[in-house]
């Protein structure tokens, strides 16, 4: 109990509170617009459900920011194998949750399925961090950016053979790209990758895509594919209606003459930014969008003050990820990026999206907690 008690004091005292404000605030209105958007089932089990996941994405947050994320970084081969791990459940116990991808897991006696990909995000994460921290000297050596390579294709290699879910791929890319960039590595490596896949992406797209995932990208670039909204074109069609049926100040909150008949699919999760649209108007997007940013900036304020290579590499990976879902989600409700299922942090209900981004805030904040100059006096940063 007194370690406990010890672990709380010690958040008050370390903790990244002002992170911890952004965060509540970003779900408090999440759990309001879920409410609203899940009014017309008549259940409260999605609210519930919400709350129930905050309070415990709360309590990790407080717990990891206890510990030091220098010292979960060295054990990096039991990180690998933790994500591995994670993502091989998935043969006994994957389930495709509605979504059409087998990425969730159903476990025995679980009350919630629990999407392994999430917690991946965060372990790669540091892991990465820590295999550039260790080529930090020559980061853009063949010998550093090879492992680092290995690691990415290795995850998202697994990834997609066990669970085919391209969003979550792609965020990890993602990651990789914006954290290859700041910790060094030099342009021309990234020159070299957009060629290669310049040269293989017309194969690949021919003989591997399959004839529906080519639709979803071409019917934001082709007006004659599924013309009547029926097919290809259904999510965006119905997006756009009730994203722009609120004006500049919405119909109101439970009064969304779409929202509250269900006409939108996955109102609550993937496309709750057009509910908002519908309900809130203009006023609550952009409302929606200037919380979720201020937590992207409060991580990247940690990223900037953090005294060493590894944190800042860390907290610069967790940022890119919540720009690029927030970026993707709401790109899918304006109709300009391919729907590929990615919900909008803190905003869309699902429980173990809230546990696993709070999972990530409480990383950023005891990086925050923990500011250890001295403890990578041994590597080198290379010029850029």
């Amino acid at each position: 109990m007194q370690r406990v008690i010890r672990i709380f004091q010690n958040f008050a005292k370390k903790g990244d509170l002002v992170l911890l404000f952004l965060c509540l605030l970003a779900t408090g209105f999440g759990c309001v617009v879920i409410a609203s958007a899940t009014h017309y089932l008549g259940s409260s089990r999605f609210l519930t459900v919400q709350i129930v996941a905050t309070v415990l994405g709360v309590l990790f947050y407080i717990l990891l920011t206890s510990v030091d994320v220098d010292l979960l970084a060295e054990r990096r081969e039991i990180l690998f194998v933790l994500d591995a791990a994670l993502l091989l459940l998935l043969i006994p116990f994957g389930v495709d949750g509605g979504t059409g991808n087998r990425s969730w897991l159903d476990l025995p006696g679980f009350p919630v399925n629990i999407q392994p990909a999430e917690i991946c995000k965060i372990i790669f994460t540091i892991l990465l961090a820590k295999v550039m921290q260790v080529h930090q000297s020559h980061i853009s050596s063949p010998r550093a950016v090879l492992p680092m390579a290995f690691h990415l294709i290795f995850l998202v290699g697994l990834n997609m053979a066990l669970s085919g879910d391209a969003g979550v791929t792609l965020i990890f890319v993602f990651i990789f790209m914006v954290m290859a960039y700041a910790g060094g590595v030099k342009l021309w490596w990234f020159l070299g990758v957009f060629a290669l896949i310049a040269l293989v992406a017309p194969y690949f797209w021919e003989n591997y895509m399959p004839e529906y995932q080519k639709n979803r990208i071409l019917v934001i670039f082709d007006p004659t594919i599924d013309p009547d909204g029926l097919s290809e074109r259904w999510h965006m069609k119905h997006s756009l209606l009730s994203l722009t049926g609120g004006g500049l100040t919405g119909q109101g909150l439970f009064s969304g003459n779409r929202t509250q008949v269900g006409a939108l699919n996955a109102q609550h999760t993937d496309f709750i930014f057009s509910a908002i649209g519908e309900e809130l108007g203009l006023l609550g997007c952009a409302f929606t969008l200037l919380l979720l940013a201020a937590v992207v900036v409060r991580v990247i304020q940690v990223a900037v003050k953090a005294p060493d290579y590894l944190s800042r590499l860390v907290c610069t990976g967790i940022a890119a990820a919540l720009m690029f879902q927030i970026c993707i989600n709401v790109g899918m409700c304006l109709g300009v990026v391919p729907v590929i299922g990615l919900t909008l942090p803190f905003i869309s209900y699902g429980g173990s999206s809230i546990v696993s981004t709070y999972l990530a805030m409480g990383v950023v904040s005891s990086i925050h907690a923990h500011p250890n100059p001295g403890s990578h006096s041994r590597y080198i940063q290379p010029p850029r």
